[in-house]
């Protein structure tokens, strides 16, 4: 046992895949749990869900590849079904069979890839507002909109399509607020200087197509056997990924949940512990 496993309890662990180094924590004992974050986050998103988790659980938490510990190397890439193997990299280093996958925005994408192309090392998916818009009545109207955000990207700037992006999905990254159209206009012509967004340029370049281009096979899901609760905050209900969460429930046929707060809420200390009672009960659906 290493000094940060004694005091910490947490154990950290890494595995070479595909040209990268995957960096993983693993801590408490119990029924397996893998938690994925969503992007740009790493380990550290889970924070305030993991610890109270793994009083009953073996939880593990990882830094996707390019992101927090693990390294990036180029050429640099974001493929959803190399992402799943990542994670099924990570579970047979830490020595896990099998194990329930908890994924929000980006990681419920990656949470879905493994229910459908590795079913065999997924117990049960809770998928947490993924960004699968084409599963949407407006999916064509959405992603002609992020194309056009996506050019912006390589003609105005990486930062002024980013603030495009987020007033198109209403995500809450206005102090937990989605930005309104005159405030999104009023950043626009300083966005390129704005301070703690660097990890745009990858995002809006390299990884918002793919995400937004994804379409998970439910049926195959459904014919592998894997359970799936979908869910998303209840700020984020009439919002772009409260919607697509609330599609891939109902064409899985699989319970829908209502998470507290919005799409960001599992790392906010008003509401993380609200947040992980909710996924509790969703885990014990499964």
């Amino acid at each position: 046992m290493s000094i940060q496993e004694a005091v910490t309890g947490t154990r950290t662990g890494h595995v070479d895949t595909e040209g990268d180094r995957i960096v993983f924590d693993v801590r408490g004992e119990g029924t397996p749990i893998a938690l994925l974050p969503g992007t740009p986050g790493d380990a550290s998103v889970f924070g305030l869900v993991a610890g109270p988790l793994a009083a009953d659980h073996t939880v593990v938490t990882y830094d996707p590849r390019g992101f927090g510990r693990s390294s990036g190397n180029e050429p640099r890439r974001y493929e959803i079904g190399q992402q799943a193997r990542d994670v099924v990299a990570v579970l047979r280093a830490a020595g896990i069979e099998r194990a329930f996958v908890v994924g929000s925005s980006a990681g419920a994408e990656v949470g879905l890839e493994l229910a459908t192309n590795h079913p065999d090392v997924v117990a049960g998916v809770v998928a947490h507002e993924p960004p699968v818009v084409r599963l949407l009545p407006d999916a064509d109207e959405l992603q002609t909109r992020i194309a056009e955000i996506y050019r912006t990207a390589w003609t105005e700037g990486s930062k002024a399509a980013f603030f495009d992006f987020l007033l198109l999905t209403q995500l809450p990254f206005n102090a937990g607020e989605p930005f309104t159209a005159a405030e999104v206009a009023a950043i626009r012509p300083g966005a390129e200087q704005v301070p703690g967004i660097d990890f745009a340029d990858y995002y809006m370049k390299h990884q918002m197509l793919p995400l937004t281009d994804y379409l998970p096979d439910l049926d195959r899901i459904r014919r592998n056997g894997v359970k799936l609760v979908a869910g998303a905050g209840r700020l984020s209900l009439d919002l772009p990924f409260g919607r697509t969460a609330r599609a891939v429930a109902e064409g899985a046929g699989a319970p829908f949940a209502v998470f507290p707060g919005h799409h960001g809420s599992l790392s906010d200390p008003s509401t993380a512990e609200a947040w992980t009672a909710t996924l509790r009960d969703a885990l014990a659906s499964l």
